[in-house]
C-alpha cells in the first residue's frame, strides 16, 4: 500500500502529504488501492467493468454506488502488502415505483501481515436510462442542527483526481457530456464515496478512531455546488446548497 498515493490523494484535498511508510492510514483510503483494471473491450459503455461476472448482468445499464458499512478491526499500514478479497453477497431484481432495479452487496475482506483489518459491504444498484419526461423523486430534507460543521466545495479537477487515484472509470466523474444527455445529470456527479470519505476524516477528527461507519446516498450532488458536511452526536449527513440531504450516516 504506497504511501505515495495515500499523500497524492491529501494533496488533492487541500492537506499535506506526510503519511510515511509504516503509518496508519486514515479511514476508507483503502479505496486507493486494489485496482481491477480491464482492457477496453472489457468496459462496458459507462467506463466501469462489464456485468456478467462478480457481479450478474441484470439487464439494466446505470450503476450507482448506493450504500455501505464498515468495520475497522484493525489499522491498515503504509508500505505494507495487503490483500483484499470480494463476493457477491446477495443480488436481485425488483420493481420500484421508476421502473425496475437491480440490487447488488458485495463484501471485501482486507487482510495484512495475516490479520484481517477491515470488512467492507458495498451496496450497489442498478438502473434503467431516464426517459425526458420522467419526474425526478424529491430529495428528503436534510437536518439542521448540527454542532459540527464543514462547507466543502468540489471541482472538475478534485472530480478527477479522485476518479484517477481510485482508478474508477465512471463517466458521469468527468465527462459531462455523457453525465447530462445519458444520465440525465445537472452536472458531473461528485462521487458518494468522496462524500463518505469526507464525513470519515470529520467523525475522525471529532470523535477518534472509528469502529463502524455506515452511510446511504439520498441525492446526487453536482461539482458547481457547495454542500456542507453536518455532525452531530454519532450521525453525520451531507446537506445540499438547496437544503436537501445528499447523504445520511452514522458512526
Amino acid at each position: 500500500m504506497d504511501p505515495a498515493r495515500a499523500n497524492a490523494f491529501r494533496v488533492a484535498l487541500g492537506q499535506p502529504g506526510n503519511i510515511a511508510e509504516g503509518a496508519a492510514l486514515p479511514p476508507f483510503f483503502h479505496q486507493l488501492y486494489f485496482w481491477t483494471p480491464e482492457p477496453p473491450a472489457q468496459l462496458g459503455r459507462d467506463g466501469h467493468p462489464k456485468v456478467g461476472g462478480l457481479i450478474p448482468d441484470m439487464g439494466l445499464p446505470r450503476r450507482m454506488w448506493a450504500a455501505g458499512r464498515l468495520a475497522f478491526h484493525a489499522p491498515l499500514r503504509a508500505g505494507t502488502p495487503a490483500t483484499r478479497s470480494t463476493v457477491c453477497e446477495r443480488h436481485a431484481r425488483k420493481e420500484g415505483r421508476s421502473g425496475p432495479l437491480g440490487f447488488v452487496t458485495l463484501r471485501h475482506e482486507v487482510h495484512q501481515s495475516g490479520v484481517q483489518c477491515l470488512t467492507e459491504w458495498q451496496d450497489l444498484v442498478y438502473r434503467e436510462d431516464p426517459s425526458r419526461d420522467a419526474i425526478k423523486p424529491e430529495a428528503p430534507v436534510a437536518r439542521i442542527d448540527e454542532t459540527h460543521s464543514e462547507e466543502v466545495s468540489f471541482s472538475s479537477t478534485l472530480l478527477f483526481r479522485y476518479s484517477a487515484l481510485t482508478f474508477n472509470g465512471h463517466r458521469i466523474h468527468y465527462d459531462l457530456d455523457y453525465a447530462r444527455d445519458i444520465e440525465g445529470y445537472g452536472g458531473l456527479v461528485v462521487h458518494g464515496p468522496l462524500l463518505a470519505q469526507l464525513l470519515m476524516l470529520m467523525a475522525e477528527k471529532h470523535l477518534g478512531p472509528l469502529e463502524t461507519f455506515q452511510f446511504r446516498a439520498n441525492a446526487p450532488l453536482m461539482h458547481f455546488e457547495t454542500a456542507t458536511l453536518c455532525l452531530k452526536d454519532r450521525d453525520l449527513w451531507v446537506r445540499g446548497p438547496d437544503g436537501r440531504q445528499c447523504m445520511a450516516a452514522s458512526v
